[in-house]
């Protein structure tokens, strides 16, 4: 092995460790956001970023074990994570349809102004 070889290869286990440490850190953030809140959007926001963070640990696993397999799986999560936030902003739009007391009049206005241009 010459030297390059091994130099690299400490350069990359260096940084799947610093890359795990930031994504941990970035899950525990991101699990008080979905948590503390305080609004619907802002927990919908946090689990599409709870996504987005196992995506990365789904690909550093896949590059430590070189099975890249799991970069098919990291890209179809991806693709279920964009489903599922989609859904949830349209249940977040039409929220204010059914009746809900938290929705002021003048988004109830707007709703019904955008349904009217569809």
């Amino acid at each position: 092995m010459t030297p390059f070889e091994t130099f690299a290869a400490g350069f990359l286990d260096v940084c799947i460790q610093i890359a795990l440490l930031l994504i941990c850190l970035t899950f525990l953030l991101t699990v008080v956001r979905t948590v503390l809140g305080p609004t619907l959007p802002d927990r919908v926001l946090a689990l599409d970023m709870l996504v987005g963070t196992v995506i990365g640990f789904i690909a550093i696993i896949g590059i430590v074990t070189d099975y890249y397999l799991y970069i098919d799986i990291a890209i179809t999560l991806g693709l279920v994570g964009f489903l599922a936030t989609v859904a949830l902003a349209r249940f977040i739009l039409n929220r204010g349809t059914a009746g809900d007391p938290s929705i002021t009049e003048e988004v109830k206005e707007g709703l019904a102004r955008n349904r009217r241009m569809k």
